[in-house]
């Protein structure tokens, strides 16, 4: 059974910075592609990030060229660098892992998801 495990999660102001970790277990993490998703107050989840087995990433437009995604796959962890905050980033952030690999930017894609952690910027 494949575990994912987020950690990370704060309380920021507006302009900071969080790093966000996903630990995963169960399968062998380096054949698989990683993602992020967020969920908002009152919000659908939506795609942030996702990384590929060897190492490909892809961005949502609203969090390019601010956040990420990379993964350490001796560790068996994908990370979340979160830079520039924004009040909109508030969020329960969700780490989640496919059934096979490459970019993958759906939910139904995704087979299994850790618990969540919460990232609350503050203005």
């Amino acid at each position: 059974q494949v575990h994912l495990v987020e950690s990370g999660g704060g309380l920021v102001q507006v302009g900071g910075s969080l790093r966000l970790s996903c630990a995963a277990s169960g399968r062998t993490f380096s054949s698989y592609a990683m993602g992020w998703f967020r969920q908002a107050p009152g919000k659908d989840r939506e795609f942030v990030a996702c990384v590929t087995w060897r190492g490909n990433t892809y961005y949502a437009d609203s969090v390019k060229d601010r956040f990420t995604i990379s993964r350490d796959n001796a560790k068996n962890t994908v990370y979340l660098q979160m830079n520039s905050l924004k009040a909109e980033d508030t969020a329960v952030y969700f780490c989640a892992t496919p059934n096979r690999n490459g970019v993958y930017t759906k939910i139904y894609e995704y087979a299994y998801w850790g618990q969540g952690t919460q990232v609350t910027v503050s203005s």
